[in-house]
């Protein structure tokens, strides 16, 4: 294997985020080997190495979640068209995204191939959220107060007939969890869809290294079928707002639909008081158009499916034995080690392939640390380091013992980094604006036929008025959310002049 250790090219990573953010995304996720179209319009076939990331934000998650008293559950994939039309605005809210089942089986058809047969009695709608069979469930279950809090998530596939799809943001089939929720009152009801939103959040900043805005969604923006929905606004490297995160207080508009009624303490009958909440494969996205530089994938170190990779180079056949049981000897002595309460999982590249062709392979991965061993350093008792999250020329020799005592300090310092380096980021692009001219202006590119990055998030007054939605269509703006801990001020709505002491984030968003 060839010992050779290349220098760097340009970029690995063609186009630059600069130079077409839209495709640089798509050129990433190739990069990465993370993800593909499938032969299914619309759909995506997630590889070993998306699968992995995924693995690790559905175990995390899952975690939080049965710390917050929450236990899994399965509901079928297949909804009755009538579960839909119980809960008109529901309905409604996804009647266009709407896939459906109308046959049950095929039949050969003259000349040859096959057509459907079977008409089904009633058509059956494929799950694009749960809330409706959730809710037939809940009112089996549910009798007395007793029986109250129910609180369940579901790891599931949702399917959405997106017409437009880019790989992880928007497909037309994706995984997600949801929570669903149903309590004997409405503050508590109210405190579970808040508690789940910190969970969000919590999870965004410190596994993701991702800062977020909480935020309450204006009425246009809103669940469909929902009293109130919460979300968390991550700003992307190209300035653009993308929802990572929902929480909804549904009140008791799908507990009436649905028939969840229970006899309260006092023997009264009671309709019950439901939520529901959920994370999406859109995280992975989220992380990319968050970390990922012009050469590739940056992994949060809590979230990569591997922290380590060992590179073994060696001249000869002669060096090959002795360096493979040095990797061997590393790794087992590395896996001993904990980052995060977790073991450090590496892996050694053995494969034939030049050496710095092998490296790249990683850079563009995201590997957070990268080992390079030979027999010289095998001789002077270190490693050489390279670390992910700095140039790939930013390599580093390191006793071997003292690299193995700290390496999970530096993953540490590696998560902290990228978060610091996120929330600094969104802070020099989020700005106070009170003025439509002004807002008009942050948001509008200097060349409107190729669009470069700019704008961000703006704070300005707002009133939720129709007007507003209308206004920001031209704009291509939406209302991401009224931030939680916005201080209210006096002031006016940018767009009608009402007089407001709310205060929304605006943003082109995903």
């Amino acid at each position: 294997m060839s010992a050779e250790r290349t220098n760097k090219p340009q970029n690995a990573i063609r186009p630059t985020r600069q130079e077409d953010y839209a495709e640089w995304y798509q050129q990433v996720i190739k990069a990465a080997d993370m993800a593909e179209n499938s032969p299914v319009r619309g759909c995506m076939v997630i590889k070993p190495w998306g699968y992995g990331l995924w693995e690790n934000i559905q175990r995390s998650l899952d975690r939080m979640f049965k710390d917050t008293g929450h236990v899994n559950a399965y509901f079928p994939l297949f909804i009755p068209l009538s579960f839909f039309e119980k809960e008109a605005e529901h309905v409604e809210g996804f009647a266009k995204e709407c896939a459906v089942v109308t046959h049950h089986r095929l039949e050969p058809k003259p000349g040859g191939g096959l057509r459907p047969a079977g008409e089904l009695e009633e058509p059956l709608i494929v799950r694009p959220t749960s809330e409706t069979i959730i809710g037939e469930m809940f009112a089996k279950w549910t009798q007395s107060y007793r029986d109250l809090p129910i609180l369940i998530n579901q790891w599931a596939n949702i399917v959405r007939w997106e017409m437009r799809t880019r790989l992880f943001l928007r497909t037309a089939e994706f995984l997600w969890q949801e929570g669903h929720t149903a309590h004997a009152t409405e503050a508590e009801a109210r405190q579970e869809t808040m508690r789940m939103l910190d969970v969000y959040a919590t999870f965004a900043r410190d596994w993701m290294a991702l800062p977020v805005v909480k935020g309450v969604k204006c009425a246009w923006e809103r669940f469909p079928g929902a009293v109130d929905t919460y979300s968390i606004e991550a700003m992307m490297q190209d300035r653009k707002a993308l929802q990572a995160g929902t929480s909804h207080f549904l009140g008791q508009n799908f507990a009436r639909s649905s028939g969840i009624k229970f006899l309260g303490a006092d023997g009264r009958e009671e309709f019950a008081w439901t939520t529901s909440w959920g994370v999406s494969t859109r995280l992975i996205g989220a992380l990319i158009m968050a970390h990922a530089d012009d050469d590739g994938m940056v992994m949060p170190p809590k979230l990569a499916p591997k922290h380590v990779v060992l590179l073994p180079i060696y001249r000869n056949e002669a060096d090959r034995g002795r360096v493979l049981a040095h990797c061997e000897s590393l790794q087992n002595e590395l896996r001993d080690q904990r980052y995060d309460g977790e073991r450090i999982e590496v892996e050694i590249d053995q494969r034939a392939m030049p050496g710095g062709e092998k490296a790249w392979f990683h850079i563009k991965r995201g590997v957070p640390l990268r080992v390079e061993i030979g027999p010289r350093d095998i001789d002077g008792g270190v490693v050489s380091l390279t670390r992910r999250d700095r140039g790939p020329k930013d390599r580093q020799a390191i006793p071997r013992a003292e690299f193995s005592a700290n390496v999970g300090a530096i993953l540490g310092e590696m998560q902290r980094g990228l978060l610091a380096r996120a929330e600094a980021y969104q802070k020099e692009h989020t700005r106070e604006i009170t003025d439509l001219e002004e807002l008009r202006r942050w948001f509008t590119p200097k060349n409107e036929d190729k669009p470069e990055i700019h704008g961000g998030f703006a704070l300005a007054p707002f009133v939720e008025d129709k007007r507003v939605e209308q206004a920001l269509l031209p704009m291509k703006l939406t209302v991401r959310n009224v931030p939680l801990d916005a201080e209210r001020r006096p002031a006016k709505c940018v767009f009608t002049g009402q007089p407001t002491d709310k205060w929304a984030i605006f943003s082109k968003a995903y």
